[in-house]
């Protein structure tokens, strides 16, 4: 029997990674919940649009009608949340939309989902499961160079991003409590990968340097990250839907820590290999694309480390990545140089015809 599971968030970054793993499948049907806010990117899916198993709803997730209609069309089987705002730089400078969006929206979901559960029969209440996906940073900074963030590390979020996140695991967490509503939430660390906004520190790099562009690093480049890529983050996502323990939480990480220096420099040198300074004429004047790396002020409440412990998820439910930052940066840099139409439709606006495309002139990591 098929599963119809609901995405929120299905148009962003991860959420888009989310549904095309999905549809590989012909057990599941899959509807995408999306706003289509500038992050949103229906082009994203392309390859699975027209697919029998995929709907598109445009609706706000803060649109309780509009979700409601939802949920009574579909009838979902399982819902998988990813909808948010997430860029911290733009948080700093606007918070409204994100306590709204995060917050708000997920109070709104889980509404709509209790609800519509108690009113299920038994055995489609017992297999009924609502997936928060959440973040790593709602941890705060990890201060020891040895230190992990576990399930049961205490919040300290740091941003308007990632206090909203942390406010949005509690109320899934109180609505498991109080209503027994059967969720499962994950925590991952920052996704890398194919179809990824421009804005973040990774695409923003590779497409600068193309444009011979300046690279600008927030601070000295010190801060470190655990890096996940993006599709091995939609299988552990699937893995905990389907086998994940009610109330429970899993991190989500990619082995990974690298300081942001460290990846700037390793695209560079990636293009230094792939697309040779000289060969083009924005790169006529360079002998590397080290030589745009530039160093501007940091922001506002910078972490400084962030590194995932994912024994848990690896124990329980046997996923581990299976890339290393070596393989999946060099698949990223190739993706990037071969899709180059994706990513000029969002540098344009094109892919969004009823906006101007998004300034892209600062870096988040």
């Amino acid at each position: 029997m098929k599963q119809r599971i609901l995405v929120t968030g299905g148009a962003g970054f991860i959420g888009s990674a989310v549904v095309r793993h999905l549809l590989q499948s012909e057990n599941n049907v899959v509807a995408n919940v999306d706003k289509l806010t500038y992050a949103g990117n229906t082009e994203s899916l392309a390859s699975v649009s027209h697919s029998p198993n995929y709907q598109f709803f445009k609706v706000d997730i803060c649109d309780r009608a509009g979700i409601q209609n939802v949920f009574n069309t579909f009838k979902p089987d399982a819902v998988m949340h990813l909808a948010a705002e997430s860029h911290v730089d733009r948080s700093i400078d606007e918070p409204s939309s994100f306590i709204q969006t995060n917050i708000v929206g997920t109070y709104t979901l889980l509404e709509v989902s209790r609800n519509y559960w108690r009113n299920l029969d038994v055995e489609r209440q017992e297999s009924f499961r609502f997936h928060h996906i959440s973040t790593d940073e709602v941890f705060g900074d990890l201060v020891g160079t040895d230190d992990l963030f576990t399930e049961s590390t205490p919040y300290s979020p740091s941003s308007p991003y990632s206090a909203s996140k942390a406010a949005s695991d509690h109320l899934v967490r109180a609505w498991h409590r109080t209503y027994g509503l059967p969720v499962v939430v994950t925590n991952c660390s920052n996704n890398y990968g194919p179809f990824h906004f421009p804005e973040k520190l990774i695409p923003h790099v590779i497409l600068n340097a193309l444009h011979g562009k300046s690279l600008p690093i927030y601070g000295d480049g010190s801060q470190v990250r655990d890096w996940l890529y993006v599709e091995d983050h939609a299988r552990a996502l699937v893995e905990v839907l389907r086998r994940g323990g009610v109330g429970e939480t899993y991190n989500v990480g990619g082995h990974n820590e690298k300081r942001n220096l460290e990846v700037v420099e390793t695209i560079c040198d990636l293009l230094d290999e792939l697309v040779p300074p000289g060969s083009t004429s924005e790169s006529m004047n360079i002998s590397s694309y080290r030589e745009l790396i530039t160093f501007v002020q940091d922001r506002s409440g910078h972490d400084r480390r962030y590194a995932i412990d994912a024994s848990k998820i690896k124990n329980e439910l046997g996923w581990v990545p299976e890339e290393s930052f070596e393989t999946g940066i060099r698949k990223t840099v190739m993706w990037y140089l071969d899709n180059r139409h994706w990513w000029e439709h969002v540098l344009s606006g094109d892919y969004r015809l009823d906006r101007l495309g998004a300034s892209l002139d600062v870096v988040s990591g």
